[in-house]
């Protein structure tokens, strides 16, 4: 055997520099009840600062509030953790501040209206009308005002729904050049038309054809504002349907109409009932068009194609107007009666939805 000598190897490998600090993963980290203690500091310093300075609001202690909470947030993590999940934990600190500034005030709202509106929310309130009551006494009720509003929103959704649903279909499956791009031009512009303009609309063709004022000509003018909204949502919904379902349906031989009716409609049923219902609840509130096509009332009337007729958003402002404080609580209740109206048609849209949305 021959005699081998021993070298020493040098390691030809690539060195890595060393990492700064704060920029590598790190084998701390916050616990998960971190944020909430976060949020606890942030708001008593919130307050803190606020009492100190003299602010008196809420809404500044709010705001304080939030901004510690991003400042703690950031600083903490990055001290404990790293420089990269602080800048993770900010942009989810970010998007929960943003979340509660947007839920605070409707909260706020819905609390308002529920606590004051609830005092004067009877069985008597929705069965009697104000025929006869001053503004001063503490009686009367909302039933003229519901059933107005029940057969103007109605007279509106028979008109909107379909007319909407065979625009969209048009726009979706069949629409295709200048014609379909002017549709969605023109629908475009009514989806912003102010209320008062669509009421004004509605008020020439009256004193043109000297029409007397009735729900009717509220519910059409309703119509107006409620068509481009129900297009919208239902054109999104059916563009959602995969193409392959139409594909399929087509391939058996069967017609483009029976496919948009038996596959393409049946498939989107969810979303196009949510889309009629949110368009309701656009037009459940609406004023303006009422004062100037319906003229409110007083007396209960049944007929919305004859005689003056009142509404609950109509009923609302006369009853603030006023200004007694019995006539204060009938405006709290009747919207809380309106809430409770667009709440319920929800919910029931959303079962008819679930109801009829294909089996899978």
């Amino acid at each position: 055997m021959s005699n081998a000598t021993t070298t020493d190897v040098q390691d030809d490998r690539p060195r890595t520099a060393p990492k700064p600090p704060g920029t590598g993963l790190s084998s701390r980290s916050l616990p998960r009840w971190a944020p909430i203690g976060f949020a606890a500091v942030a708001l008593a310093l919130g307050v803190g600062t606020g009492l100190a300075a003299g602010w008196h609001s809420r809404t500044q202690w709010g705001l304080i509030a939030a901004l510690l909470f991003l400042v703690i947030s950031y600083v903490v993590t990055t001290a404990v953790e790293n420089r990269r999940q602080a800048k993770d934990r900010l942009a989810t600190s970010v998007v929960w501040v943003c979340f509660l500034v947007a839920v605070v005030p409707l909260a706020s709202l819905l609390w308002t209206t529920v606590s004051r509106g609830a005092a004067r929310l009877d069985g008597y309130f929705l069965t009697h009308s104000m025929a006869g009551v001053l503004g001063s006494e503490d009686t009367g009720g909302v039933y003229h005002a519901l059933i107005g509003t029940l057969e103007q929103v109605g007279i509106a959704t028979v008109i909107s729904a379909p007319l909407g649903l065979l625009t969209a279909v048009y726009l979706v499956e069949y629409g295709k050049g200048a014609l379909a791009k002017a549709v969605t031009f023109f629908v475009d512009v009514m989806t912003g038309i102010p209320s008062i303009v669509a009421g004004l609309f509605i008020l020439s063709i009256m004193l043109m054809a000297k029409i007397e004022p009735s729900g009717l000509m509220g519910a059409l003018a309703l119509t107006i504002l409620m068509v481009p909204v129900v297009v919208r949502s239902t054109e999104e919904m059916l563009k959602l349907v995969p193409n392959e379902l139409r594909e399929a349906s087509l391939a058996l031989g069967i017609p483009k109409w029976r496919t948009i009716l038996k596959v393409v409609l049946p498939t989107a049923i969810g979303g196009i009932t949510t889309g009629v219902m949110l368009a309701i609840a656009r037009i459940a509130g609406e004023t303006a068009p009422i004062i100037l096509l319906v003229f409110g009332s007083q007396l209960i009337n049944t007929n919305p194609f004859e005689g003056a007729q009142s509404s609950l958003p109509f009923y609302i402002y006369e009853q603030y107007k006023v200004g007694e404080a019995a006539s204060y609580d009938r405006a709290w209740a009747a919207a809380l009666v309106l809430i409770a109206f667009v709440m319920i048609l929800n919910l029931a849209a959303r079962g008819i939805a679930r109801w009829k949305a294909p089996r899978r």
